[in-house]
């Protein structure tokens, strides 16, 4: 049954709130939108590394091989992204950097040398897949674009796999056999002549340095190693001001070194005049000679301390990192040697079609 309007009682709204109501609206969409904001603030340096690369690039290239060429990079990049989060070893998104290429930075060493090289190979491999793609766009239209797009992917990952650190081959090939190093050794000269270029030359001889370290140098002195945090702790109002002036609170601090579960190594240590116990995290395995209070700031208006502490100690290489089971060993080899041969192919192949090089 219909109800005649002028029979429904209708109220009036009274506007209420004012300023507070739009803070609170505010407060409101701001929450919502925190997921979003959080990630444009984790984003926000890989994604102005990537703007200023494609614009770098763009000088040289047209833009559309200067966007492509990127996007190639961030795929490579993400493969090694997702090979270290299966691996369960955290890393930091990519970053980019003109005319040189990108990377992932890795929060800890992995754990052994068969996790080392699944995460080195990670890239090579989704970055082939990107530019296979490039290469079938390229078959299906007929655009040099797509070519130049696909044989320079194809060319790139080749690169990356000549078993020299700290190319994706160098780590890969710990897990077949670290004698391939010497391989990658021989083989820079001939690539820096062949296509020449700084970044090469300047690779190969890093390359150089740290075998030199790895193998002869350091066969007799340990490298030192230090790493260091700031920490923020209440200050006891009973403490004097004299106590945190001068040097009087420069102190080693009594720690507690293990390794977690999931393969990270960790200091405790403890400040026991405030009360304080915090943590270190260790990129890599070494052995510690002792915890340091180095800096003191403070107290400041909240009665808060800032101060630095530093782990010094020697570098560790475990004995049984480089132990990797026949199995691993062989699959690992047949997945580098056939990758290898893919690219050599493709790349061969593409200059059949005729590769014409954007200007």
């Amino acid at each position: 049954m219909a109800v005649p309007e002028h029979d429904v009682p209708v109220q009036k709204k009274k506007r209420s709130g004012g300023p507070w109501a739009a803070g609170t609206g505010l407060l409101v969409l701001l929450s919502k939108l925190k997921p979003a904001l959080l990630f444009l603030l984790k984003a926000g340096k890989p994604l102005a590394t990537m703007a200023l690369s494609i614009g770098a690039y763009a000088l040289i290239y047209p833009w559309t091989f200067a966007v492509g060429f990127v996007l190639l990079l961030l795929v490579h990049e993400l493969g090694h992204v997702w090979a270290a989060r299966r691996a369960k070893v955290p890393v930091n998104a990519p970053m980019f950097i003109p005319f040189v290429g990108a990377l992932i930075l890795l929060k800890r060493n992995p754990k052994d040398a068969a996790t080392e090289a699944y995460i080195g190979i990670g890239g090579p491999l989704l970055g082939t897949v990107g530019a296979f793609v490039c290469y079938a766009i390229g078959s299906m239209s007929g655009e040099s674009i797509w070519y130049a797009l696909a044989y320079t992917g194809f060319f790139l990952n080749l690169i990356n796999l000549m078993p020299i650190h700290p190319l994706d081959g160098g780590r890969i090939v710990t897990a077949v056999s670290r004698w391939l190093w010497l391989v990658g050794a021989v083989l820079g000269p001939f690539i820096i002549w062949k296509y020449g270029g700084f970044i090469f030359f300047y690779i190969w001889l890093l390359f150089l340095w740290e075998m030199y370290k790895r193998f002869i140098r350091d066969r007799r002195n340990t490298r030192q190693y230090a790493v260091e945090g700031e920490y923020r702790a209440d200050v006891d109002p009973l403490l004097p001001p004299w106590y945190f002036a001068g040097e009087s609170h420069r102190r080693e601090l009594p720690f507690t070194a293990y390794c977690r579960l999931d393969g990270e190594h960790v200091v405790e240590f403890s400040w026991d005049v405030l009360s304080f116990r915090g943590e270190l995290s260790l990129p890599q395995p070494c052995l510690i000679d002792r915890v340091v209070l180095t800096q003191v700031k403070g107290p400041d208006e909240v009665r808060k301390l800032t101060f630095t502490v530093r782990m010094e100690g020697r570098l560790y290489e475990d004995e049984h990192y480089y132990e990797v089971p026949l199995g691993v060993r062989l699959r690992m080899g047949l997945l580098y040697g056939g990758l290898v041969g893919v690219l050599f192919y493709m790349i061969w192949k593409i200059g059949e079609v005729g590769l014409i090089v954007p200007a």
